[in-house]
């Protein structure tokens, strides 16, 4: 175990703040910058309480839209003739979230050790590009948020769950689900969002003590580095979301899909090389 520096504390947050929303991995270009840069990981536990902040920058972004939807939900459960659009996002927020709570529990210790290669990592940047190619080939990209289904909900929820793996990336991963599902591109990221709020909130907290002492190799974060952490991928990740948002309506996922490529090859030539370690 070593002692995160609070040059590494700033770095990896504005790190974690940029790649969070954007579909090119945070867990990923966290543990290659954390390893190229620091020569060290920054461990799983750290990237989970890391996420608070781009979550909260979640709840804040969408904040109208969040408390509509849970007035709706609980109006829809006492009256069905109030069962309207924001209703079925509402349980859609709820279904998605049980794969990825029940396999993040039983493959906690894989994910936190084993997934963690980096050449697992770089394989899954190029790999899941292709995944990025064909939902914009063959999405219709006809529906709009307000027309979620159950079945929507049951797909971008098994999607997310790939997103344990770093490389993947949560938002690339389910938002090329709801391009899949018809969604529309902006509409897509916008589910992708709200389903990540009760995963990644309930990440982070149950990481928070391992951050303080993760077990084996990592780097180990102190409680006002955390803070500060936190604080960081706020403020960068509220900016990526408003960024993020005008991209997508205009702009195909490939261009994404070309940036992982291209930082998988180059991951793959540093590890060849020696330059980094995998492990």
């Amino acid at each position: 175990m070593v002692e995160m520096t609070w040059l590494q504390t700033i770095v990896l947050s504005v790190v974690q703040g940029l790649t969070e929303f954007l579909p090119i991995s945070s867990s990923g270009h966290l543990r290659i910058v954390s390893e190229l840069f620091f020569g060290d990981d920054a461990g799983a536990s750290f990237t989970a309480v890391s996420q608070l902040g781009t979550e909260a920058a979640v709840l804040v972004f969408f904040g109208k839209d969040i408390i509509r939807i849970i007035a709706a939900w609980f109006r829809g459960l006492r009256s069905p003739q109030d069962r309207g659009p924001d209703f079925r996002v509402g349980w859609a927020v709820i279904v998605a979230t049980i794969p990825i709570g029940v396999i993040g529990f039983v493959f906690a210790d894989e994910v936190r050790t084993a997934a963690r290669n980096l050449w697992i990592t770089a394989v899954v940047l190029i790999l899941f590009s292709g995944v990025f190619w064909l939902a914009e080939r063959y999405g219709t990209q006809q529906r709009s948020l307000e027309s979620v289904t159950m079945r929507d909900a049951v797909v971008m929820g098994l999607a997310q769950c790939l997103a344990l793996i770093p490389g993947v990336s949560r938002s690339g991963a389910s938002a090329s689900a709801g391009l899949f599902v018809g969604l529309t591109r902006e509409s897509a990221f916008r589910l992708s969002f709200l389903l990540a709020i009760p995963a990644v909130t309930a990440s982070g907290l149950f990481s928070l003590p391992d951050a303080f002492e993760p077990a084996g190799k990592g780097l180990a974060a102190s409680g006002p580095q955390l803070i500060v952490s936190v604080a960081i991928a706020f403020v960068v990740g509220y900016a990526a979301i408003a960024w993020l948002l005008k991209f997508v309506a205009h702009h195909s996922m490939n261009w994404f899909g070309a940036y992982r490529v291209a930082l998988g090859l180059l991951l793959i030539a540093l590890l060849a090389t020696g330059t980094i370690a995998a492990q």
